[in-house]
This record gives C-alpha cells, structure tokens and sequence, in this order.
C-alpha cells in the first residue's frame, strides 16, 4: 500500500497547531517531522475538545489550545503525534477485540506514561505535568527504575494487563434509604453524620463498570490530572491495512530516530514500537498454496521435450537414450479441513476462515474434505473447489477432545496437506503421512502443537 506523501495533506499548515509543529521541526528536524505524516484540524462547537485529542489518525483541537504558551502547545502536538505514531488508538481496538473489556480511561494513562517519558529529556517543550512511566511502575508496580530501562522493557499492552487488576462489576442495587433525618437537629450521632459525609464524598462507581484493585485505583489517581486524549474511531481496518499501517510508522520512527541522533524527540528506542506482523491469512494461502501445487513427477511413458524436438536423434544420425518426461502428480489436488467442535471458535473468526479456505481452494482448483468431531468422526463431507460447510459447523465447547480419529479418518482420503482448526487440548497419538498446519485462536496461541505448524488466528 502506497502511502501519500506529507504534502498530501492539505489542512497541515492551516491548522492551531502549526507553530508547534514547526517548533518541533525545528529542534528535531527528522523525528519532528512525523507530525507532517499526521492530519490536524480544528474543531469549534459544543463538542468540541478542551484542548487536544487524536482518533489514531489525526489529531483535533479545541479553541483552549491556542491560549497555550507555545512550548506547552508543542510539548501538546509531540505527545499526540507519537500517540498516532505508536498506533496507540488501534491497539485499544484490538486489545479490546482480543480479551473484550478494555477500560479505555485506564489504557489512555498508561499510554500517556509512555509518550510522556519518552518526550521527557527535551528541554524546549512542556508536558504540563503528566504521568511519567517509572512514576507510574514505582506507585502501582513497586518498580523502581530510571526512564531509559523502563522504556525499553514495557510495552503498552503489558503495562495495561499488569495494571488491570479490576474486580466484577458491582451489583445494580438502590441506595438504602432510611426513615430517619441525618441532620443534627433529628439527634443524629457524629460517628454517623461523619459516615454519612464520607459515603456522599465518595466516587460512585457506574452499576456497569468494575471496581477498580489497588493497582488500577492508583494508576487512575496518577492520571487524573491530564485530560483523556485518545478517542478511538470506532471502525476497524482490514488487518492488512492496520499492519501496513504499522510496517509504515515503525520505519518512520526508526529512520527519524537515526537522523536526529542526540537531537532525536524519543529517548530511547522503544519497546512500544508498533509490531509488524505477517497476517494470518498470508500465511495460510502461501503454505495451503504450496501444498496443494501441482508437482510434476517423472512419466517413462511419454519422453520428454528435447528427446520430441531432436526426434530422438543426436550428431551423426546416432540414437538418442530414452529422456523420460513429466505429468502432473495427481488430476485433483485435495485440501483436508479437520475441525474439533469441542472446542470454541468466534463466529466472526470462523467466518474469515471459511471465506479463506473457500478462496484458496478455488484458485487452485482443489478439492476440499471437511472432517468434523471431538473424540471421534461425526460427520466427513467432500466438497468441490471453492465450496465447504464451515460456516454451518457449531461448536459445543468443553467436551473430551481426541485428534487421532480426525487425522486418521482425513489420511484415508489420501489429502495432499492438511489444516486442523482447534484449541490445541487433546492428544494427537496419530501423525499422518500428509503435512499438518493447526490453526489456533488468539487464545490459545501459547498452547504447544504435537506436530507440524501451528498458525494462530487473531
């Protein structure tokens, strides 16, 4: 995917933020200029931001920002520009599609801990105060450590999950009511008007939202006096895009960070540079694709086509040895699909899968032998290039699971490659004669595989 080029952007000079960022190019001419890759704009109107937000993709400001001293405002754009450079807003998305419940609140602090320390050696710019990465590890982690070693150890994904200690949601219940008065004037004790004060000063926590452990209380204190910045558009990329996207800022970073050298905005290499993954869909048709190839082999019927082009003549009228030719292996390649129903898969992720497999065998004109069970065969079908049942199939869940009978019932078929679908909790006594990818969700990414490849489903 080809990028557009900064001059792309039409609004990059018009916008409240321009001084900042030329500020910013000026002290740090190459990682400065990641701020000329994002969108700005401003925004009036009654939602409109106190002071600065980014999206993932473009940063927004409110009226207040221009009664900002500048270097406030460019300590401001830096640390919005490396939230959108660090991918911040989409890995909340996908944290959040990977283990559901992600305290958005609690995400943007320790995000804001790790720009925040990043930025903190330059003197030319103000922060205005925000939390600090080894501050926030020393209060809630009892981690004591200088800037540069804490930056290079935590990522922001690790550091949310080490800080998320929140318990259940507390129950949906009304406030117990009592018929007497709590004023002095009804006789009421100062032990329970005290009580009264402290319960009203209390922080009511939403019916639906969990209540926050040591940790995650502490690191909310932290943050509490830096506003929320990060409002992630609620749209999810393709995951080829989303890691392009990252493959793209994680160069720029890099390349900036080198031209800059001592002058560079990042303190330190980060270990909360965006990850550059192959998708597991790339994977899947690059290995299913040279499996299920149509190998030539060696055919002593036919000769071959110098032997046919020299007429099996060779200098001087002389007879040529026999130069056997080739053909094709097999008339039809055949892809076995084994699916453990004991297990449990997303709707969603079966999907992608079936629409997948469904590709790959129509493009190489593969057959496809779907095998469902748990503990034994239930069900075998067969179907033509391009067509399957994944989707109809519906997983049980939490039942014994045996691989064996799977892969022995698909080895009968003789399947030129296989790809098992499964959490990975069973036994597999079995290996058979044709190569194995076992393709695993997200969840069960760590689980080891007895055999062959594992792919991991995210």
């Amino acid at each position: 995917m080809q990028s557009e080029p900064p001059a792309a952007h039409g609004s990059v000079y018009s916008h409240r933020g321009t001084r900042a960022v030329q500020r910013l190019v000026e002290y740090a001419p190459c990682t400065g200029s990641l701020a000329l890759w994002v969108r700005h704009r401003d925004l009036d109107g009654p939602e409109t931001p106190l002071v600065a937000t980014n999206d993932g993709t473009t940063i927004s400001y409110g009226p207040a920002f221009e009664r900002l001293p500048l270097a406030l405002q460019t300590g401001l754009v830096a640390h919005e520009v490396l939230h959108v450079a660090l991918r911040h807003a989409p890995r909340y998305l996908e944290l959040r599609h990977q283990i559901g419940d992600v305290d958005l609140e609690l995400f943007n602090v320790c995000a804001d801990a790790i720009v925040n320390s990043a930025l903190s050696h330059l003197s030319w710019l103000d922060l205005g105060g925000g939390v600090l990465l080894e501050d926030l590890l020393a209060a809630t982690l009892n981690i004591r450590q200088d800037a540069g070693k804490s930056l290079l150890e935590w990522d922001l994904e690790r550091l949310y999950r080490a800080l998320d200690d929140r318990g259940p949601s507390p129950r949906q219940s009304a406030p117990r009511s009592s018929s007497r008065r709590t004023d002095q004037g009804q006789g009421t004790s100062p032990s329970a008007q005290g009580k009264a004060e402290q319960d009203q000063a209390a922080p009511v926590v939403p019916p639906d939202r969990r209540r926050d452990g040591p940790r995650a209380a502490r690191a909310r204190a932290l943050g509490r006096p830096g506003l929320p910045d990060l409002v992630p558009a609620d749209v999810v990329s393709p995951p080829e895009v989303e890691i392009e996207r990252s493959r793209e800022w994680r160069e720029r970073i890099l390349r900036g960070h080198a031209g800059d050298g001592a002058h560079s905005m990042l303190r330190e290499l980060l270990a909360d540079l965006p990850k550059v993954r192959t998708p597991w869909e790339q994977i899947l048709r690059t290995r299913l694709a040279h499996g299920l190839s149509l190998r030539p082999s060696i055919s002593w019927s036919r000769p071959s086509r110098s032997y046919i082009a020299n007429r099996g003549r060779m200098g001087g009228g002389r007879r040529m040895p026999w130069e056997p030719g080739f053909s094709a292996s097999k008339a039809v390649a055949r892809l076995a699909v084994m699916v453990d129903v004991s297990g449990s898969i997303e709707t969603r992720l079966l999907d992608r899968f079936a629409r997948e497999i469904e590709a790959i065998t129509r493009r190489m004109e593969a057959e496809t032998l779907v095998v469902v069970g748990d503990d034994r065969v239930r069900q075998v079908d067969v179907f033509e290039p391009g067509r399957s049942n994944l989707r109809d199939i519906r997983f049980q869940g939490g039942g014994g699971t045996d691989f064996s009978p799977l892969l022995m019932e698909a080895e009968c078929w003789r399947p030129d490659i296989g790809v098992f679908l499964t959490d990975l909790d069973g036994p597999a006594e079995h290996r058979p004669a044709f190569p194995i990818l076992w393709a695993v969700p997200s969840a069960q990414g760590a689980m080891p595989h007895p055999f062959g490849r594992k792919l991991v489903l995210d």
